[in-house]
């Protein structure tokens, strides 16, 4: 009888033991979906809007002597938030080749003037004693020239236009992967007395004649300009 009563109890329990697996394997693809979609909307709130001239919301910091009116959008950073002073400001507009659908972000960081050496400055001072013998093509109307692997500046290549007193200038790091745009500086003085370096998509440079005009707006708009 014991051993029959065993058998019985047995069989009986291999369902049981199917059916919390079962049910334990649902609860864990339910958690997974639920953290997926947590995880999904969490990315989509982080992410940054993008910033806009007519942005409102601003805040006030004053940088170099100067107070700075920043829509809350502009900032790179959340930390950076806020009123007062401080001697850098990390901020994000956008910039919209001619022949490019959409328009890309452009990096911009505004430090005091000695904090920083514009491009022209280092064109002659350090990038024309640095130079390889090539001379690279790929944006009307000004010359590439891809910095020698010594020194550092393996992978570089510096984009000016040789014909101004005060050229635009920008320096460029190969892409990382094929999939990747080279990624430009450039830094300039502006007539405010605040620095400001540049940060983008090489793809930018297409429409190089432009881009100081539009910064222009953009910075003006804050009153760093």
């Amino acid at each position: 009888m014991t051993s029959q009563t065993a058998r019985k109890t047995g069989s009986k329990s291999h369902p049981s033991i199917a059916y919390n697996l079962a049910t334990i394997a649902v609860i864990v693809l339910l958690a997974a979906v639920a953290i997926a979609y947590l995880v999904d909307e969490l990315g989509k709130s982080s992410r940054a809007p993008v910033p806009a001239i007519d942005d409102g919301s601003p805040i006030t910091q004053t940088l170099s002597g100067r107070e700075l009116t920043i829509p809350t959008s502009w900032f790179r950073y959340g930390e950076q938030i806020k009123d007062g002073f401080t001697n850098q400001i990390d901020l994000r507009v956008m910039f919209k080749p001619e022949g490019e659908a959409a328009a890309l972000p452009v990096d911009v960081t505004l430090v005091p003037r000695s904090r920083a050496r514009t491009s022209a400055s280092l064109l002659d001072g350090v990038y024309l004693h640095q130079f390889s013998d090539v001379t690279l093509n790929g944006y009307p109307g000004l010359v590439g020239k891809p910095m020698q692997a010594t020194n550092g500046f393996g992978g570089e290549s510096v984009w000016y236009d040789a014909l101004s007193p005060n050229p635009f200038v920008a320096k460029c790091i190969d892409a990382v992967s094929a999939d990747r745009s080279a990624q430009c500086l450039r830094t300039v003085y502006l007539p405010s007395g605040i620095a400001a370096v540049y940060a983008f998509d090489a793809t930018v440079l297409q429409s190089w004649r432009l881009f100081d005009t539009e910064m222009e707006q953009w910075l003006t708009k804050i009153g760093a300009w």
